[in-house]
């Protein structure tokens, strides 16, 4: 039987639920304020356009990240392979023309005879109607504020920050050179190498940039996507053990031993078209006043006269206090019928932000059709993302990312797997993988 559901928000989770959704018989009335009302962060009209990095990370099954991508491709992601058909060499990671990725999303979305696109603001929830709320983390003020009322429990604040763009033609290969850590997969990564000198320079100009003003919240920073003069404002070195390690990259151009680092630092940029024309500053996500960013980039080797095509920005990200709200089915505790998905619930991260989005469709359609509402297990990945966010007994609850801490230990020997740490992650993938696809026949039958 086709029924009336509602999906708020066209970003990754919101355009993932709605095609799951379209593709599985329902009505779905896809509501998205852009283009009729801007965000600070997004740059077009698209659905589902990323508005930090271009990477959705690894690919590898033996990575958190890249079991979870392989989990709800089983499950029956539509944007997974969307990210496939657009990505661009990144070696064992998953980098995407976002332009091109978004662009074929909204292709899609507009192929579905049964998704009612609505350019307008949600600002309160309607609790008559089925409703996944995918909003993001840059959610109207109007809807958050309901969201507070509604379920008498306060949004949590962080801010989220954006790496500046660059264009190739305008970087310096006498100083820049391609290489990939350790020389694994494909050369696909720019290298802007760093002397002591040239550090304690670039330095220096950081610390002492102006910053553009904060309003309205308290800045409580994500630790996974950290302004580059935070982090440096922790010590001079701790940039060089982050984003700027120079650690396993090496310039083929100069010999030397391969067995000491090469560099005392290096920034790396990764490609961020489909063309290749344009380059993204790997952790450099930043809050500068856009004069002090120019200056600080063309400070790094290979960039004196870097052509700046994107500046970062920094922007207020929301997300609901998810253990008091939400159920491992994400639907919440008080509405049956109303669901979250994506980085409004405390989630961090596209592949996160997709994955959470089709779990929420799956459960949807299971209410609409009135069969039992499905649970993951936490010895999958999105189980695990899941069982942490809903975990009622947090002492601060805070945005999570995909990764092996949260995950169900092993039944085997753990002196044996603390040893091979290779031969455990192949334990854990193939268990996960597993259990995912047993859930599809449920999800099937």
């Amino acid at each position: 039987m086709t029924k009336k559901v509602r999906v708020i928000g066209a970003g990754l989770a919101g355009s993932e639920a709605a095609i799951y959704l379209a593709e599985k018989g329902h009505k779905v009335e896809l509501i998205e304020m852009r283009p009729k009302y801007k965000t600070g962060a997004h740059t077009s009209d698209y659905p589902a356009e990323l508005v930090c990095s271009n990477s959705l990370g690894s690919i590898d099954i033996l990575s958190a990240s890249g079991l979870l991508k392989q989990e709800a491709t089983i499950l029956g992601s539509t944007l997974f392979n969307i990210a496939k058909k657009c990505s661009v060499p990144s070696g064992n990671s998953l980098s995407i023309d976002r332009f091109g990725f978004c662009k074929e999303v909204k292709k899609i979305i507009d192929s579905k005879e049964n998704i009612k696109i609505i350019n307008e603001k949600y600002e309160k929830i309607d609790t008559s109607v089925p409703t996944i709320i995918a909003t993001g983390p840059l959610s109207a003020n109007e809807l958050a504020k309901n969201i507070k009322e509604e379920f008498g429990e306060d949004n949590f604040h962080f801010f989220d920050a954006i790496a500046p763009i660059v264009e190739k033609s305008s970087i310096n290969f006498d100083k820049a050179f391609w290489a990939s850590r350790w020389d694994k997969g494909s050369a696909d990564f720019i290298n802007c190498p760093f002397d002591k000198e040239q550090y304690e320079n670039f330095y220096n100009i950081l610390i002492n940039a102006q910053k553009a003003e904060l309003h309205d919240f308290e800045a409580q920073y994500f630790e996974g996507c950290m302004p580059i003069e935070v982090m440096a404002s922790r010590g001079i070195d701790t940039l060089r053990f982050g984003p700027m390690k120079p650690v396993g990259l090496f310039d083929k151009r100069i010999k030397t031993e391969f067995k000491k680092n090469q560099f005392y630092a290096v920034v790396q940029l990764r490609q961020d078209d489909k063309l290749a024309n344009l380059y993204n500053l790997v952790g450099f996500q930043t809050n500068l006043k856009w004069g002090e960013q120019k200056k600080l980039i063309q400070s790094i080797p290979g960039l004196e006269n870097a052509s700046i095509v994107r500046y970062g920005v920094m922007h207020a990200n929301t997300f609901i206090n998810s253990p008091k709200i939400l159920n491992k089915t994400l639907n919440t505790k008080k509405y049956e019928n109303i669901f979250f998905a994506g980085q409004l619930t405390g989630v961090e991260g596209y592949c996160e932000s997709i994955s959470t989005g089709l779990f929420a469709a799956i459960n949807m359609d299971r209410y609409l059709k009135q069969k039992d509402m499905i649970k993951l297990d936490n010895t999958t990945i999105l189980g695990a993302l899941i069982d942490y966010i809903t975990f009622e007994n947090h002492k601060k609850f805070q945005p999570i990312n995909s990764n092996w801490g949260i995950i169900k230990e092993l039944d085997e020997d753990k002196k044996k797997l603390k040893k091979d740490k290779n031969l455990k992650n192949q334990l854990r993938s193939k268990r996960a993988l597993e259990e995912i696809k047993k859930i599809k026949q449920i999800i099937e039958e």
